[in-house]
């Protein structure tokens, strides 16, 4: 999988949260048919581009991401923030949002 940052983008995401770059929907099947841009569905794979300090949880205790940067990540279908940045998309996640990892 290949994902393209077109320049530096300086995001630190707060405790708790990842920032993801989504996958781009697929556009052929896998039997070759190409599909419009209506039937695609929301992406729900991407890679991990940086992850947030440590969750503190409601009782006190500390909780870390179970991902690192440059992982590959299937999240929640409707889990979330989108956010568009100088034309590239990035998702703000829960540590919660995260399904698991690829690979």
């Amino acid at each position: 999988m290949k994902i393209k940052v077109s320049k530096k983008v300086n995001l630190s995401p707060a405790p708790g949260y990842i920032i993801v770059i989504p996958m781009e929907a697929q556009e052929k099947t896998a039997s070759g048919i190409y599909l419009p841009d209506t039937a695609n569905e929301k992406p729900q794979k991407g890679k991990v581009l940086a992850v947030g300090d440590d969750e503190i949880t409601d009782n006190g205790t500390k909780r870390k991401s179970h991902v690192k940067v440059g992982d590959v990540v299937i999240y929640k279908k409707w889990g979330g923030n989108e956010v568009k940045i100088d034309g590239m998309e990035y998702l703000f996640a829960k540590f919660d949002d995260i399904l698991a990892t690829v690979g």
